[in-house]
């Protein structure tokens, strides 16, 4: 697809592990991964727990809860 084979690839990741160590790549990629989660969330319009929109929801429930009771 963009013309970059096997070889290219190999160098590539070993240029990573020479500059950066074999410890912090995990890290690396936690990150990157917990960044790509927050974009795939934020483009899908999903909000953090603990948000005002969260806590305002529960609030809600706990209103209608007491309602029924009251009832």
């Amino acid at each position: 697809m963009f013309g970059i084979g096997t070889q290219e690839i190999l160098l590539i990741l070993l240029i990573v592990l020479l500059l950066f160590g074999g410890k912090k790549i995990p890290e690396l990629m936690k990150g990157l991964g917990k960044g790509v989660k927050s974009f795939r969330d934020g483009m899908n319009g999903v909000e953090n727990p603990g948000t005002a929109a969260g806590d305002k929801r529960e609030q809600t429930v706990k209103e209608e809860q007491a309602k029924d009771g009251k009832s």
